[in-house]
């Protein structure tokens, strides 16, 4: 589809493992007009994320939402991505032209996932933003440079993450098994539950493609022991709320009454999680004020696609989390 003539159009894409949602807004006043979703993540390779694959379900998709919508221009997209930051070389440098081919655009924003979710969170605000699910990153600016801390998936990082805490729970469970201290009956009963026999869980588990989703499974496990009393499960929630806290200092611009908001499905889990995180922010970050995200990395997207048609982007570009083209 090439440029029409109508009214200006907007378009927010979130991508992610689980797969990518598309939106389309009105410019000007952001109104989303139809989202769709596919649960076929964009393909990556050893040129990292296929710009070629993320083209191929983007334009379609948007040119049948602005037929549905009797009609419209693009003028600027802004897509958030997973692994951006180190896999999206390809993605800069073929997405542009791809879209500029298929609807005459040039205002593009590339942006990692955690700016997305920024976005989505607190707007165009300086401030905090901790996104957390079966990983972690916690960001953070000024409006002058981002921060980030963690994200550095389940090998190296993601503290705190429903990844972390399922580890946590199963290492428990597996001490339980073994007689050793720090174990826990509990968490060893709804282990073998879920996954069968004790013994047999490094079977089901390593082979896994899937690790880190495999492990983040048990963590609503871990709090629900919480809630119901058990001290292992409550202390491994301490130790997280403790790593999530760290994330959040360590990224948090300086004076009274920073900005923290907290996103994504880790913190669904409820006060287990929440009550101890607030002591840690209470004492780590004690002039931050915690605030609700307004919404989630999909309407980030939008967010700054509005904002760069309307030359209005303050959050500040950045070679790797933030590249925008005008």
């Amino acid at each position: 589809m090439t440029t029409a003539p109508g009214p200006e159009l907007v378009v927010g894409v979130d991508s992610g493992g689980s797969g990518l949602r598309i939106a389309l807004a009105r410019a000007g006043d952001g109104t989303v007009l139809e989202t769709v979703s596919s649960r076929e993540p964009v393909r990556t390779g050893t040129g990292g994320i296929d710009a070629g694959h993320l083209a191929g379900q983007v334009v379609p998709a948007v040119d049948a939402m602005v037929g549905r919508a009797g009609g419209g221009r693009v003028v600027s997209v802004a897509v958030g991505a997973a692994g951006m930051a180190t896999l999206g070389d390809r993605l800069r440098a073929e997405l542009p032209g791809a879209l500029e081919r298929a609807w005459g655009v040039r205002r593009l924003a590339l942006a990692a996932d955690a700016v997305t979710a920024y976005a989505g969170a607190l707007g165009q605000r300086p401030g905090v933003v901790v996104a957390g699910g079966t990983g972690l990153i916690a960001i953070g600016t000024d409006l002058s440079g981002w921060r980030r801390a963690d994200g550095w998936g389940h090998l190296l990082g993601d503290c705190g993450s429903g990844a972390w805490i399922g580890r946590a729970g199963l290492e428990a469970a597996m001490r339980a098994y073994d007689g050793r201290r720090g174990g826990s009956a509990a968490l060893l009963s709804r282990a073998e539950e879920l996954f069968g026999p004790a013994a047999g869980l490094p079977g089901v588990l390593y082979p896994r493609t899937d690790r880190p989703a495999v492990l983040a499974s048990f963590a609503p496990e871990v709090a629900g022991c919480a809630v119901a009393g058990d001290p292992v499960a409550t202390e491994i929630l301490e130790r997280a709320a403790g790593h999530v806290a760290e994330a959040a200092a360590a990224v948090s611009p300086s004076g009274v009454g920073v900005e923290v908001a907290l996103t994504g499905g880790l913190f669904a889990m409820g006060r287990a999680l929440l009550g101890p995180l607030r002591q840690e922010l209470a004492v780590l970050l004690p002039e931050a004020r915690e605030v609700a995200a307004a919404g989630d990395p999909l309407a980030g997207a939008v967010t700054v696609a509005g904002a760069l048609a309307e030359g209005t982007l303050r959050l500040p570009e950045d070679p790797l989390l933030l590249r925008v083209a005008r």
